[in-house]
């Protein structure tokens, strides 16, 4: 009885020295400045992958398997960075489309990313008479938008969860029998209730000589926020603030509807709706710039 309540007294003291000594460590730890996480940066090299991952498949026309296949593969690649995915089916002019829109939570949208997936059935500004029924691959005019929305997925900060990135399908047909020009965008400004504070247009932003002017039917506003955080990195000679093009484009829906939005594209691409429009034409350091660039901005409206 005795040489058992010792050694209970034993291991209570013992035990009250470990307490003690857990608690010193951990005060010990808890004074010292603790290393924050590293931020995910965004990587224009991962996105060029993306750009040759959709070109490999062929041109994302309508109704083709390479459309179907980019769909499914977009859908992949959002829901493994974290979101929830819905598709938008919609009709226009006899077509069926297939918006495609991610968000973190089911918050409405404060901040929207769009780019348009499909490309162009017949490359009709193409130098080669010859080649002017044949489809437009769209490296640039499709695929760097997609890319670079698909690095953001996988770099935007947990904190912002207020963000949408829109896929928009049926936007690059204007001007052909049966066609217009950006029904999936319009679809969607249709189909949901929003109230976004800015819808940013990624469209032809990979190209390796990259000039991004201001477009002249953009938010004058959010226009000067993006060039602001473009010129702190040092992407004054690509992000150039000069206004030259008025376009129709994924923007124009929002604008129309009265959303503040803005068109960032780099009309000055000499391979536009040509077989040229291939992944040797893009750049990972132009995806980057434009990435980087709108992680500044989100960085900056919080």
């Amino acid at each position: 009885m005795l040489m058992t309540t010792r050694k209970n007294s034993i291991y209570l003291v013992s035990g009250i020295f470990f307490l003690a000594g857990l608690s010193l460590l951990w005060m010990s730890y808890s004074d010292r400045p603790q290393p924050e996480l590293a931020p995910v940066k965004f990587d224009g090299l991962r996105a060029y992958q993306d750009v040759l991952h959709q070109t490999a498949l062929g041109a994302r026309l309508p109704d083709s398997e390479a459309h179907k296949q980019a769909r499914l593969w977009i859908r992949a690649e959002l829901e493994a960075a974290g979101w929830q995915v819905e598709e938008q089916v919609f009709e226009a002019l006899g077509h069926q489309g297939y918006n495609i829109i991610a968000y973190r939570d089911n918050a409405p949208a404060k901040i929207l990313f769009g780019a348009h997936y499909d490309s162009r059935i017949y490359a009709d500004h193409d130098p080669d008479v010859d080649k002017r029924k044949q489809a437009v691959l769209g490296a640039n005019d499709g695929a760097s938008g997609v890319a670079v929305q698909l690095e953001l997925a996988r770099s935007i900060p947990l904190e912002n969860e207020s963000v949408w990135l829109v896929f928009f399908d049926l936007e690059d047909n204007g001007n052909l029998p049966t066609w217009d020009w950006i029904l999936g965008s319009r679809a969607f400004v249709d189909g949901y209730a929003l109230n976004p504070d800015a819808v940013i247009i990624l469209d032809m932003i990979g190209d390796a000589d990259l000039n991004i002017y201001l477009e002249r039917n953009s938010n004058p506003e959010l226009r000067e926020e993006i060039w602001a955080a473009a010129k702190e990195l040092g992407y004054e000679n690509n992000f150039i603030n000069t206004e030259k093009f008025s376009m129709l484009d994924d923007h124009t829906p929002f604008v129309e509807a009265g959303y503040p939005a803005v068109d960032v594209i780099d009309f000055d691409y000499p391979y536009w709706h040509t077989t040229g429009d291939t992944a040797d034409k893009v750049s990972a350091e132009s995806l980057g710039i434009v990435g980087e660039t709108m992680l500044a901005w989100l960085k900056n409206r919080h």
